[in-house]
Formats: C-alpha cells, structure tokens, sequence
C-alpha cells in the first residue's frame, strides 16, 4: 500500500499515468478520501501523471489528534510532492484542497506550474459557523451534519439517484478527529491578501447550485489572480465533477490546452509568491 511517511504524520496516495507524463494533482474536498475523484477520471486527457491523496486524518492517511493548522495541510503536501519528486504540476485542489493549492503556491511556487481553484476560495465561512459544527460533530457525530452537508454539496435532482447515498456514507465514515482537525484548520485560514500576490495560470470552477462555495465566492478569490478563467458548470453543487464529470474535463482539458500544460514537466512556468467566505469545505 503506498504510504508516504512524512514528518509526524502517515499519507496515503495513489499515483497513475505515465511517469514522463504532466503531473496533475488532486486534493480532495473535507470529509472525502481520494475516490471522490473515481468519476472524472475516465474522462481526463491521456499522458497525464495523475497523484491522488488522503489527506491527515482521512480516508487511509494516519489521524492525528485535532485540531490542525493550513500550515500543517500545505507541509504535508509540499513534502508527499518531495517524496514523490513530482513538481512542477499543475495542481487542482476542491474546496479545502483548494485552500492548500493557494497556500503550496505561495510557500513553494518551485512545484506548481498552474492552478485549478474548484468551489473553493480564500476564506470560507466563518470561525463561528466551524466552531458550531465542531461542536456537534463532537458531540453527535458527522451523522449531525450529513443532511445539512449533502444539501449544500449536491443538487436536489443527484439527491434522488441512487449513487448519492456512495457519497453520503463517505462523508460520515470520515474520522470524526479528522474531520474536526481539517474543519479547524479552514476556520483559521484567510488567504485574501496572499493570494492576490500569485502569478499562476489559474482556473476557477464552480457549481451554480453549490451552496458551501457559492459562484460569486469562488469567483472572487480567482479574480485576484491576473487572467484567472473561470468556469461555471450547471447544474452542479460543491462537487461538480461528480454531477458533471464530463463538462469538468473538459473544462480542465480546454485550460491545459490554452496554456500549453500539455508539454513535458520540466517546463516551469510563471513566478508565485506568498499565497474570502462561504459555508463549508
């Protein structure tokens, strides 16, 4: 089983495609393991050296006692892409994910190449809200927050078919420790200012049903980025690659084609430097 170990901490990962290939980089949303990426993936361009992670405290990655820190996120990746010597990849981070991808792309610009910022942005909700759901996640378990979770992350019309309850499940088989470290380490993270220093390719993309990271959020922290495109897929929620797998490849394809990420990897490209509010991650 592929296990990195890192610096106090044990993570999961699952590397694929071609090792010459472009490194693509998927991090996951809270409260998923890396097979919320099982439905895009037939649908991904060839030639891509795709890795796959769990992040601390889910999924098979070890669960270390919360609460957690960004900073301890972003360490944990910039080290699995040095154990995996990948960089520079062009790096696609969902919600939570997409708040590391801004923070790797301030503190090491050396291994991204371009980012995808999905139904994300740099600063989501409030410490008040994660300090409530905390709460009763701790004290009733993710069960709690499963219905009220799944109502911002999914359109009503995928709520009815029968792959959502595959969904749900994951969510509330999160381990609860992990799932309240990460949920801690988003309530502490503002990436405004920093985020507007980066000089990336970057795509933004969002679900015009999602109710985490409304459009006009994800919008926002992307417009500080100089030329970031921007997506909206519809009808989707907070994971619009599993809605519409499909549209979200090739939105992600039309992005690598139109900045020529298509070549070898040891082609980097642009300048970053030190890398604001919806409902959940």
């Amino acid at each position: 089983m592929p296990i990195a170990q890192l610096d106090g901490v044990e993570i999961y990962y699952e590397l694929t495609g071609p090792e010459g290939g472009l490194p693509l980089v998927l991090s996951n949303s809270l409260g998923c393991t890396l097979e919320m990426w099982d439905p895009l993936l037939p649908h991904l361009p060839d030639g891509l050296r795709i890795l796959r992670y769990d992040r601390r405290g889910h999924g098979r990655s070890s669960v270390p006692r919360a609460p957690y820190s960004m900073g301890q996120l972003v360490r944990d990746t910039e080290q699995l892409l040095d154990h995996l010597a990948l960089g520079p990849c062009v790096f696609l981070g969902l919600s939570i994910g997409g708040m590391v991808a801004q923070g790797l792309a301030v503190k090491r610009p050396d291994l991204v190449r371009a980012l995808i910022l999905s139904n994300t942005a740099a600063r989501i909700a409030t410490n008040a809200i994660w300090q409530e759901r905390a709460e009763t996640a701790r004290a009733k378990g993710l069960e709690a927050l499963a219905d009220a979770t799944m109502e911002r992350w999914f359109t009503a019309k995928f709520r009815a078919t029968p792959e959502f309850a595959h969904w749900r499940a994951m969510f509330c088989a999160t381990p609860l420790e992990g799932w309240i470290g990460c949920a801690a380490a988003i309530a502490g993270t503002d990436f405004y200012t920093t985020t507007a220093t980066l000089r990336f390719p970057t795509l933004g993309i969002a679900g015009d049903r999602d109710g985490s990271t409304p459009p006009d959020l994800v919008r926002e922290t992307t417009d500080l980025i100089p030329g970031a495109d921007f997506v909206l897929l519809r009808p989707a929620g907070h994971l619009p690659h599993i809605e519409q797998p499909a549209d979200y490849a090739q939105a992600l394809g039309d992005f690598l084609t139109r900045h020529h990420l298509h070549l070898a990897k040891n082609t980097q490209c642009c300048d970053g430097h030190h890398g604001a509010q919806g409902q959940n991650g």
